[in-house]
């Protein structure tokens, strides 16, 4: 009955940490871009006068209609009522797209970071264990020397240097590739659906930001998975199943294999998250048409409301990563649930 309460305790205190966290970055962001310099509305008031005829007063009144909030109220007011919408799930709309919500634009662009995130992630993660627990075997030898040196280099790079090599060096110098036709998401004609014509399209333009995700995220997986498999090899378990006489493949897939890899998986979920965190320069360098693509762009059009929807959908994705990465640690290892009843 302790160990029950003790499981719900924390993961009670996780979730209220995880909301108290949701809750700092919300009311940063509010009054930070509301802070910054240029005036969007002004703006868009302007481009109405100009392209309408209209006069200043008309088109403040249309621009003002557009507008989920009151441009004219007080800033404390403007948060209460961006707190309320979004306990209701209203996210607002565009300021610069009228008539483009916040919410539809979110769930448009975002599943295509989604997508090239996890499918770099995974496939440095599934390299990376490979590879890693290969380094860990064959300890000291040349493949551990050159893979590991190569893991270290790789975990080094910042993904967005790694990017514009990639494009200077392979697009540009040697012209590998089509930097311009592999920009966006889909190419204009190609009909969604589950047709080879359609999923081939997407990982056509989705290949280069995979590869930035993958390669500078083997790296630490390679040397995560060694470090973890050479700590099992070590174990009393694995001597005591060798003094068993059981085959050397059992022993590698069940006895140091799984027990090696159970911590890594809490660190994946979070590195999911992570990614689709750092994913807008990424998306700027390759033109890539996602959440942090979008990001970008409608910060540097002061896009308030546009802005706070992605930022709150990034910090939503890293909050419940971390979370997500915290609960399958303290499956694994219950004395991450111990400690933290003491702390």
């Amino acid at each position: 009955m302790a160990a029950i309460d003790v499981r719900h305790s924390y993961v009670l205190r996780r979730i209220g940490k995880s909301l108290i966290t949701l809750y700092l970055v919300i009311s940063l962001s509010f009054f930070l871009l509301r802070y910054m310099p240029g005036d969007p509305i002004q703006a868009y008031i302007q481009n109405l006068m100009t392209t309408q005829g209209l006069s200043y007063n008309d088109a403040q009144a249309q621009a003002t209609s557009l507008l989920s909030f009151s441009p004219q109220a007080p800033i404390y007011s403007q948060y209460l009522q961006y707190v309320g919408n979004l306990l209701h799930g209203d996210l607002g709309q565009s300021i610069t797209s009228p008539g483009t919500t916040v919410s539809g634009a979110v769930f448009h662009y975002l599943p295509w970071t989604l997508f090239s995130a996890g499918l770099g992630t995974l496939i440095a993660f599934t390299l990376g264990v490979v590879l890693g627990i290969v380094t860990a075997y064959r300890r000291g030898g040349a493949a551990d020397h050159l893979i590991t040196n190569v893991s270290s280099l790789l975990h080094a790079v910042p993904n967005y240097i790694l990017a514009m090599l990639i494009l200077v060096v392979l697009g540009v110098r040697f012209a590998l590739f089509d930097i311009t036709s592999m920009r966006g998401t889909l190419t204009p004609g190609v009909q969604v659906g589950f047709t080879a014509e359609f999923f081939g399209d997407v990982l056509y333009h989705a290949g280069l930001p995979v590869l930035v995700y993958a390669l500078t995220g083997i790296g630490s997986w390679v040397l995560v998975m060694k470090s973890s498999t050479v700590q099992v090899l070590d174990e009393d378990f694995v001597t005591v199943a060798k003094a068993r006489g059981l085959r050397t493949g059992r022993i590698r897939l069940r006895f140091v294999g799984r027990n090696a890899i159970l911590p890594l998986f809490s660190q994946f979920a979070l590195a999911i998250g992570t990614a689709v965190g750092g994913s807008v320069v990424i998306e700027q360098l390759f033109q890539y048409r996602g959440a942090g693509f979008y990001l970008f762009d409608s910060l540097t059009k002061r896009d308030y409301t546009l802005t706070q929807g992605f930022i709150l959908t990034v910090t939503v994705s890293v909050i419940l990563a971390n979370l997500a990465a915290d609960l399958l640690l303290s499956r694994v290892d219950p004395r991450i649930r111990a400690t933290g009843s003491e702390a």
